[in-house]
C-alpha cells in the first residue's frame, strides 16, 4: 500500500523550499522503499531549486543519503529488508558496453525507479538525481542502494552519497595518487576537502590546498593538508610551482571547475603530470589553451565524475576505513538538522560557514 510521509520539495524556480506530504507507492519490480535516516544538504540541491539543472518542477530534494531498507519489489536479491544502506545516483546497468568491458563505474545506462513519488493531489514529482531522500521515506531502484556496515552514524555513512565520494575518488581513482606524490586542491569546501583526504590516505608527501576563504583553508589542514595557500593574495600557480622545487604538482585536482581555476590547474601541475577536474562548470563556460601547451607538458587532463566510483567496491571499504579510524568522515558534518532546517541549510552553505549540514530524521 502506498505510504504518506513528510518530504522537502522545491515547488518553482529561486521559491524557498517547503515540508509537505507526498505519496511513496510500493516498490515495484527492481525497486526499493528506503526509510531515510539521514541525508546532506548538497550544493546540487540548491541547484535544484535555482533551475540550475532542469526545469521539470515540483522537485523532491536531498539525494545523499543513509538509510534501512524498509521493502523490496520483485526480482530484488542485492538487499533486503532491514539492510543499513548508502544510496548512490548511479545504479549500474550491466548490460552496456562499458559494463560488458568490465568498467562499470563508467555505465552508460544507469538507472532510477520506474515508478514515480507524487503530492497528494498526484502531481508527479522529479526527485534530485533520481533519489529524492529529504523524506521520511524514498522510492529508488534497488541498485541504487548498496549495503554497509550498520555501525556506522547514518549522518556520516550517507555523505560517501556524493560530495565526499566525488572528492574522494578524484584523488584516489581519477587521479591516481599514490605514495610521495604531490598533490594540490584547487578549492577547498566539501568536494576539495575531501579530495585532501583521499590525498592523506593515498600517502601523499606533499598535501596543497588553495582557496580564497581562510577558513576553508583551515579545514583543509584539518584533514590532512601540508600547505596552503590564499589565492586570493598569492598567485597559486607560483605558490604552488615554489613547494614542488619549481616543477609543479604531480595531481592537481580543480574542485571548482572555472575556467579561471581550470587554467590554474593545468599551469601548477609538473610535466606529465594530470589535471583532474571534479567541480562542475555550467553549459555557458569556455575554456582557452594554447594547443601548443597542452601537446607539449603531456601528462593527463581528466574528469571525474562522482570520482569515478563503483559503490558495491567502495562504499562498503571507505566504511570500513571510517570505522577502524582510518578515515575521519566525521570531520565534514558540521551540524545536524531538522527537516524544517533546509532553506536555513541553503543560507549557510552560500556564506560558506558549513562543509555539511546534515539533515536526521
Amino acid at each position: 500500500m502506498a505510504q504518506q510521509v513528510k518530504a522537502v520539495i522545491a515547488r518553482a524556480k529561486g521559491a524557498p523550499v517547503e515540508v509537505t506530504t507526498i505519496v511513496v507507492p510500493d516498490p515495484g519490480p527492481g525497486e526499493a522503499v528506503v526509510r531515510i535516516q539521514a541525508c546532506g544538504v548538497c550544493h546540487t540541491d540548491l541547484h535544484y531549486r535555482e533551475g540550475g539543472i532542469n526545469d521539470e518542477f515540483p522537485f523532491l530534494l536531498g539525494h545523499e543519503a543513509a538509510g534501512i531498507v524498509e521493502s523490496v519489489g520483485e526480482g530484488v536479491t542485492e538487499v533486503g529488508p532491514g539492510d543499513f544502506v548508502i544510496l548512490n545516483w548511479r545504479a549500474v546497468c550491466g548490460q552496456c558496453r562499458a559494463c560488458k568491458r568490465g568498467r562499470p563505474q563508467y555505465c552508460f545506462a544507469t538507472h532510477n525507479a520506474g515508478q514515480k513519488m507524487t503530492l497528494l493531489d498526484g502531481t508527479e514529482l522529479s526527485p534530485a538525481l533520481g533519489i529524492g531522500a529529504f523524506a521520511e521515506k524514498t522510492l529508488v531502484a534497488a541498485g541504487q542502494c548498496t549495503k554497509v556496515d550498520p555501525a556506522a552514524e547514518p549522518a556520516v555513512a550517507g555523505l560517501l552519497g556524493c560530495g565526499v565520494m566525488a572528492g574522494l575518488g578524484a584523488a584516489i581513482n581519477t587521479g591516481g595518487v599514490g605514495r610521495g606524490d604531490s598533490v594540490a586542491v584547487i578549492g577547498c569546501g566539501g568536494v576539495g576537502g575531501a579530495a585532501v583526504l583521499g590525498s592523506r590516505l593515498a600517502g601523499a608527501a606533499k598535501i596543497i590546498a588553495v582557496d580564497i576563504d581562510d577558513r576553508k583553508l583551515a579545514g583543509a589542514q584539518r584533514l590532512g593538508a601540508t600547505h596552503t595557500v590564499n589565492s586570493r593574495t598569492t598567485d597559486p600557480v607560483e605558490a604552488i610551482r615554489a613547494l614542488t622545487d619549481g616543477n609543479g604538482a604531480d595531481v592537481v585536482v580543480d574542485a571548482v571547475g572555472r575556467p579561471e581555476t581550470y587554467t590554474q590547474a593545468f599551469y601548477a601541475r609538473d610535466l606529465a603530470g594530470t589535471v583532474v577536474l571534479v567541480g562542475v562548470p555550467t553549459p555557458e563556460m569556455k575554456l582557452e589553451l594554447p594547443l601548443l601547451d597542452v601537446f607539449g607538458r603531456g601528462g593527463a587532463l581528466k574528469s571525474s565524475w562522482y570520482g569515478d566510483c563503483l559503490p558495491s567496491r567502495d562504499f562498503p571499504m571507505l566504511i570500513d576505513l571510517y570505522l577502524q579510524g582510518r578515515l575521519d568522515l566525521g570531520a565534514f558534518v558540521t551540524e545536524t538538522i531538522p527537516l524544517d532546517g533546509v532553506e536555513q541549510a541553503f543560507a549557510r552553505m552560500h556564506e560558506g560557514d558549513v562543509l555539511r549540514s546534515v539533515v536526521v530524521l
